[in-house]
């Protein structure tokens, strides 16, 4: 049944998709030529739609090569945006090269660059209104996916909280099929019942999620599934230190996983990243100097001592760099270890202040202009406190593989200063594993409207948890 529903949901997409294409370059056409333009002299609105007839085969197919077209049930929509920017990118440089190869100086270019932006925003919205849609539904029982379990163990009680927690992904615990007995839900048989398992219940889905210690039944499982044409899909013991996006190699028949791919090691990648950190730090800096002319007069007025703070922090390849930033603390108390709280004695007054709304922190523009640091990124730490967590937190030094920056994801998400530092770099690996450029962008508009929040003041002290560094909790 969900593969008809599927099916079924693919094809209002892609009809959809269509309609949005006309009304995309007939809203383009009445802006170009009735609020851009008085002048009566164009050729018209039929042309333009018999033009969009021959769109709609190259804009299927390229949204068809960007897996448009396939279920989006656990699709991050930020991911789903990149994609439809990328595919309508893609759909107006075929057009303005048809055009110039063709000739045809009839249709306005102008028009085909506003249906660009138009069609963006009408398909982003349309999948947007899609997702609450049947995200209401999923949260009522209907269009769900029912899925059966294979194992009993930290891996499938893993998967098992995550579908359990997330209802808006629409999945059905059917139950499980495991030798032991000591799990949540209706046990349906043990490993070698599968295959009338399978018969009998006609799960959607098979996960097959094996501990370590029940991999000998793998092959016989995947058999099982083969046979009764049930789809399988497999969660790897070792799961947890797999990337999000794990690229895949092959030596000889052998497949190789590379653990750690990072975007930001393209050298386009990096090229457009830095690009937008020196426009960026720019004009920011042009913005934001009268601020800073007027916190560099008062921290010498109220206070003894120098106007800028530099501190050595570990930046891009573990490399020591000096970080700037306005002084806030009394002169010898900023060299004392752990991080600063609200009601830290060390602060000043205005300390206290800049501190509050992130003043302190703008001299880093020039740390970015240098090239230490970047717009957005991991927070750079003291060389003391990198050498604490990497032998304590598990993957903290990758970290390192990217430039530290100003903001980050962990920051617009509320971990700061004093919280959680595992926390702080799992947003960190997420960020470095699935860089694009509008994910850098997005932070930095967060950071602007909302500011750097610090959610888990609260949370941290009444936590169960009592392991603790420097009085940050780990």
């Amino acid at each position: 049944m969900i593969k008809e529903n599927q099916t079924f949901l693919n094809q209002i997409n892609a009809i959809s998709d269509i309609i949005i294409l006309f009304i995309s370059m007939i809203l383009a056409y009445f802006i170009r030529f009735h609020i851009f333009s008085s002048n009566t002299d164009y050729i018209r609105l039929f042309t333009y739609i018999q033009f969009t007839v021959v769109i709609i085969p190259i804009n299927l197919i390229i949204f068809y090569f960007f897996n448009l077209y396939h279920s989006f049930r656990t699709t991050a929509f930020i991911n789903e945006c990149i994609k439809i920017i990328k595919s309508n990118t893609i759909l107006i440089a075929i057009l303005l090269s048809l055009l110039f190869v063709l000739k045809l100086v009839h249709i306005s270019r102008l028009v085909l660059v506003i249906f660009y932006f138009v069609n963006i925003l009408l398909i982003i919205s349309k999948r947007l209104i899609l997702r609450k849609i049947l995200s209401m539904f999923r949260e009522k029982g209907l269009n769900l996916k029912h899925v059966l379990i294979i194992g009993a163990g930290e891996v499938a009680n893993e998967y098992l909280n995550v579908i359990k927690t997330n209802k808006s992904y629409g999945y059905s615990y059917s139950g499980y099929v495991a030798n032991n007995s000591d799990f949540q839900g209706k046990k349906l048989g043990n490993y070698h019942d599968l295959l009338n398992v399978l018969y009998e219940y006609k799960p959607d889905e098979v996960i097959c999620a094996l501990d370590i210690s029940d991999s000998k039944y793998l092959e016989n499982i995947v058999s099982d599934c083969e046979k009764s044409g049930t789809k399988i899909s497999i969660i790897p013991f070792c799961y947890k230190y797999i990337p999000s996006k794990p690229y895949i190699d092959q030596i000889g028949s052998i497949p190789l996983i590379n653990l750690r791919r990072i975007p930001l090691d393209n050298l386009g990648n990096a090229f457009i990243k830095r690009a937008l950190d020196i426009i960026g730090s720019l004009v920011l800096l042009i913005l934001v100097s009268p601020i800073m002319i007027i916190t560099s007069i008062i921290i010498k007025c109220t206070s003894k001592g120098p106007i800028i703070f530099k501190q050595n922090r570990v930046g891009l390849n573990k490399k020591i760099f000096t970080m700037y930033k306005f002084r806030s603390m009394k002169v010898n108390c900023s060299e004392k270890t752990g991080w600063t709280t609200n009601n830290d004695p060390r602060k000043t007054k205005f300390g206290s202040f800049i501190r509050k709304f992130s003043i302190d922190e703008l001299p880093q523009f020039l740390n970015v202009l240098k090239g230490d640091m970047s717009l957005v990124g991991p927070r750079p730490e003291l060389p003391h406190f990198v050498e604490t967590f990497k032998d304590e937190i598990p993957l903290y030094m990758v970290k390192h593989q990217v430039k530290p920056g100003i903001t980050g994801l962990a920051q617009i998400k509320g971990y700061r200063g004093d919280t959680s530092i595992k926390k702080r770099i799992q947003y960190d690996i997420y960020y470095i594993e699935n860089w694009n450029i509008l994910m850098d962008i997005t932070i930095l508009l967060q950071t602007a409207f909302k500011g750097f929040k610090n959610s888990e003041k609260l949370a941290t002290s009444s936590s169960n948890q009592t392991t603790t560094n420097n009085g940050v909790k780990l």
